[in-house]
């Protein structure tokens, strides 16, 4: 009979103990998608962003950590911002190579041999 109080007992205690990380964890549902500026996370639009604009960054903590539709916003923002970056890095690097490879005009020659 002991042994029988026992295993219920520990059956119980299982149970609340699952219950209780269930709540506490969630139920492996999804979060809902990050809403396009909907976020109190700012980064600068009028110049590019820098070291200092990221390490003042704060996200705000929920019950269960970090707010992960903004985390998800921050990164797509920051995606962009190295996108548009790389894009402009290309553009700069093109139009060098097309400068280097431009024969000068003949009025350049003849200001370089004078």
């Amino acid at each position: 009979m002991a042994g029988l109080v026992f295993v219920l007992g520990l059956v119980v205690v299982g149970g609340l103990l699952f219950l209780g990380a269930s709540l506490l964890l969630g139920r492996g549902e999804s979060q809902p998608p990050a809403v396009p500026g909907r976020s109190p996370v700012e980064l600068p639009d009028d110049r590019p962003v820098v070291a200092d604009d990221v390490r003042a960054l704060r996200i705000s903590v929920a019950f269960r950590g970090y707010r992960m539709t903004e985390v998800d916003w921050l990164l797509d923002q920051f995606a962009q911002v190295l996108d548009e970056r790389d894009a402009r890095i290309a553009e700069l690097e093109a139009e060098h190579r097309r400068a280097r490879t431009v024969p000068p005009d003949d009025e350049d020659e003849e200001r370089d041999r004078a």
